[in-house]
C-alpha cells in the first residue's frame, strides 16, 4: 500500500526521514560509518540498515536483507560523494573518486527502480563541474533511465525550513514510468531581499528556537545531552510541529513512541568568557570575526549548517551558530530544528557527531517535498500509517566508532587524522590579541 523506497549513503537520515513522511517505506538504507548506522537503526526501527560501502554491493544482497524480495524498488536515493572537477583528456565520471557515483547508477539499474532521486552540492552545477553531471545524465540514459531537465538548485528554505541550504537535486524515471516534476516553493526566505511573489515566509530562527530551554540552565547538561522536564516556552506553528503537538506533524510517517517531557541531544558546550564578550558584540546576521560563526537573527533564516570534519581529517567540529539571544553555539538539538529535524529525532550524544549528522544531511522538509512528487508520479495515494513505532535501545545512541563497529559486525574504518588536513586549534589568548589587534587597526 506504500511505495518502497532504498536510502544509499543514508547518513542520519534526512531524506529517509523525508521519503517516510511523504508517504514512502524506507525498506533498506546503506551507509558505511557505523556510529551513523547506531543512529539510523534507532530512528527507524523498521528499516533495515546495511553497514558497508556501496562499493560492489549487489542489487540481491539488499534485496534479501530488506527482506522485499521481488517487489518493485519505486524509489532509489541518496548522495553519493563525489569531487566532480573536470579532468583534461578524460571523462569525468571516470575518476577514481567519483567510482561512488557510478556505483549509484549501478544500483538503480541492478534494483530496478521506477525512479531515483540524486542530490548533491550546488557546486557541480557552475563552471566547468558542468561537465560531471552532463556525463551522469548521460550515464543514467545507457542504463534506460529519463532525466529530469533542466536540473534544479531547491533550497529548503523555500520548503518550510528556517535555513538558507541550497542543494542539487537529479531525478529520473525509468523509461516509461512517469517523470517527476519539482516540487514548486512553499515559502520564502525569511528576511531574505529575493522573495517569490504570493507566498508567505517560511519560518525563522525565532521561530524555530524560541520555546526550548536555555541548555546553559541545566548543570547536568555539562555531562549529559538530556534531562528530564525542563520548562518549554509558548511555540511557533512551526515549533509545534517540531515537537509533535499535532497529529498532522507526523505527515504520512509513522508516528513515534517518545518522551516528550525529556530536551535531549543538549549538551552544553563550554566557552570562555572571552568567546562569551565576542559572541556578544556581534550583530545578528553577521560573522563574528575571530571564530568565523554566524550569529543568527532572530527574524531570519540560519546559514548553511556545516558538517565540520571526520576523524581521517582532523575531526574538527562544525562551524555552529551563535544563538540569536544566547551568547554560545546551538546545541545540537537546536541545529536539528533548524534543519528541520523533529524533536523526537536523536542524534549520538557527542557534539562532533551529532552536528556532523546534522550538517551532512538533507533537511527533511525539502526532502520530504521532493518524495511527494515522486510519489505523486507513481501513482500513489500517500497513506498515514495507524501502528506507531518505538524508537530504538538508547545505546545506539552512545556508541563510539569501536562500539559501533562491533555492534554491526565490521571493521572498525580508518579514522586516523591527517596530519597535513587539520589546522591547529587556537589558543584563546592568540584569538584575543588578534581581536584586539583587528580593533586597533580598524
Amino acid at each position: 500500500m506504500r511505495p518502497i523506497g532504498i536510502d544509499l549513503f543514508a547518513g542520519a537520515g534526512g531524506l529517509s526521514l523525508g521519503f517516510e513522511q511523504a508517504g514512502f517505506d524506507v525498506a533498506a538504507a546503506v551507509e558505511i560509518d557505523p556510529v551513523h548506522c547506531a543512529i539510523h537503526k534507532f530512528n527507524f526501527p523498521q528499516t533495515f540498515v546495511l553497514p558497508h560501502s556501496v562499493e560492489g554491493m549487489s542489487a540481491a544482497f539488499i534485496r534479501s536483507l530488506a527482506g522485499i524480495g521481488n517487489k518493485d524498488v519505486d524509489c532509489v536515493f541518496g548522495g553519493a560523494p563525489c569531487q566532480g572537477f573536470s579532468l583534461i583528456g578524460q571523462r569525468v565520471l571516470d575518476d577514481p573518486r567519483n567510482k561512488l557515483v557510478l556505483e549509484f547508477v549501478r544500483l538503480v539499474s541492478e534494483l530496478n527502480a521506477r525512479t531515483f532521486v540524486f542530490e548533491n552540492v550546488k557546486g557541480l552545477t557552475v563552471g566547468p563541474h558542468k561537465s560531471f553531471l552532463k556525463e551522469l545524465v548521460a550515464a543514467f540514459e545507457d542504463i534506460g533511465y529519463q532525466v529530469r531537465l533542466p536540473w534544479k538548485v531547491l533550497n529548503a528554505g523555500n520548503y518550510g525550513a528556517p535555513q538558507f541550504r541550497e542543494r542539487l537535486i537529479l531525478i529520473g524515471a525509468r523509461k516509461g514510468e512517469n517523470l517527476p516534476i519539482y516540487p514548486e516553493p512553499i515559502t520564502n526566505l525569511a528576511g531574505r531581499k529575493r522573495r517569490i511573489e504570493g507566498l508567505k515566509d517560511g519560518p525563522n530562527c525565532r521561530d524555530a528556537l524560541s520555546d526550548l530551554p536555555d541548555a546553559d540552565e541545566f548543570p547536568a547538561l555539562t555531562e549529559s545531552d538530556s534531562v528530564d522536564e525542563p520548562d518549554y516556552g509558548v511555540p511557533s506553528a512551526y515549533a509545534a510541529e517540531m515537537r509533535c503537538l499535532k497529529n498532522e506533524a507526523w505527515h504520512y510517517g509513522y508516528s513515534r513512541v517518545w518522551d516528550r517531557s525529556v530536551l535531549t541531544s543538549s549538551a552544553q558546550t563550554q566557552h570562555t568568557e572571552i568567546s562569551r564578550r565576542r559572541f556578544a558584540g556581534t550583530a545578528p546576521g553577521d560573522v563574528e570575526p575571530i571564530s568565523r560563526f554566524f550569529k543568527l537573527p532572530d527574524d531570519g533564516v540560519s546559514n548553511t549548517l556545516r558538517a565540520g570534519t571526520d576523524g581521517a581529517r582532523g575531526a574538527f567540529t562544525s562551524p555552529r551558530p551563535i544563538h540569536y539571544r544566547y551568547d554560545r553555539c546551538v546545541t545540537v538539538r537546536e541545529m536539528a530544528r533548524l534543519h528541520g529535524f523533529p524533536d523526537w529525532f536523536r542524534f549520538n550524544v557527542t557534539k562532533w557527531h551529532g552536528a556532523r549528522q546534522i550538517g551532512n544531511a538533507v533537511p527533511p522538509p525539502m526532502a520530504r517535498a521532493v518524495a511527494a512528487e515522486v510519489l505523486k508520479s507513481l501513482g500513489f495515494k500517500p497513506i498515514r500509517p495507524e501502528q506507531p513505532l518505538a524508537l530504538g535501545d538508547e545505546t545506539l545512541l552512545s556508541m563510539d566508532l569501536s562500539r559501533a563497529s562491533a555492534h554491526f559486525g565490521v571493521s572498525v574504518p580508518s579514522s586516523r587524522r591527517d596530519r597535513k588536513s587539520g589546522a591547529k586549534k587556537r589558543k584563546q589568548i592568540d584569538i584575543e590579541r588578534e581581536r584586539l589587534g583587528q580593533e586597533a587597526y580598524g
